[in-house]
């Protein structure tokens, strides 16, 4: 099958040596997310209209801090302040707000609720999950054009947790019956053969910490933890060195 702009990258993370393909889509997402906000791109007019608008997540804004375009990060977060000022200025310029009565739980002012919708709002999330939604898409549709990717899903190390649920409830949108009967049936094995792995591998990390066993090999188990932590959790696993000592 020839391959277009979302295949190349599904492909490839489907042929590389991790834990959830899915989870290592969004990581690279992430990441050219956050060099794009501090690329060229903060000095576009439409860019910096989206920035001022959803801002940052805690997560996301301590990532771009870790950058060094610390000019950049400034530039940003200045038209933000801005946007923001200007709004709550003209929110709270009207009466105050009311307390509840001794039956009726008050209700969130304007402003209020005009902070907490830009506590949900972050331009670097909006970005990577449009794109990792089609993606996502890209997974059913390959499956069903392209007999070789159906072998690529077996012979992965299977899915996160959270990953593997939403390929799960996903695919009766994408696949026909008989398409259907194979993808999960395809998933759920790589799955619970992949977990039964892991669970495996942690154990045997468990059982190195027992002085009856420090003479034996590590095996597959000296990164079992944070590989663990990936498939249980969909998380960005940590540096693994320190488990190399």
């Amino acid at each position: 099958m020839k391959e277009q702009l979302y295949t190349i990258p599904v492909n490839e993370v489907f042929e590389s040596d991790c834990e959830c393909p899915l989870c290592k889509m969004k990581e690279q997402l992430e990441r050219n997310a956050i060099e794009y906000t501090l690329g060229p791109s903060y000095m576009e007019d439409d860019n910096r209209a989206m920035t001022d608008e959803a801002g940052f997540c805690e997560k996301h804004i301590q990532m771009l801090y870790q950058e060094k375009n610390r000019l950049g990060l400034a530039l940003i977060l200045s038209t933000h302040m801005q946007k923001i000022t200007k709004d709550l200025k003209s929110l709270s310029s009207g009466s105050n707000p009311s307390s509840g009565s001794l039956f009726k739980k008050r209700e969130s002012s304007s402003l209020g609720a005009y902070v907490d919708n830009l506590s949900h709002k972050c331009f670097i999330c909006d970005r990577i999950n449009d794109t990792f939604d089609r993606y996502v898409d890209t997974i059913f549709h390959l499956y069903k054009k392209d007999p070789a990717f159906s072998d690529k899903i077996k012979n992965s190390k299977g899915f996160c947790t959270y990953h593997f649920a939403m390929l799960y409830d996903k695919a009766p949108d994408f696949l026909s019956k008989d398409v259907l009967n194979n993808f999960l049936s395809d998933i759920k094995t790589v799955y619970f053969d992949n977990m039964t792995r892991m669970q495996e591998d942690i154990e045997w990390f468990i059982n190195k910490f027992d002085y009856r066993y420090q003479n034996e090999p590590w095996k597959n188990s000296k990164d079992a933890l944070p590989r663990a932590v990936l498939k249980t959790h969909s998380a960005i696993t940590p540096d693994i060195k320190e488990f190399e000592k």
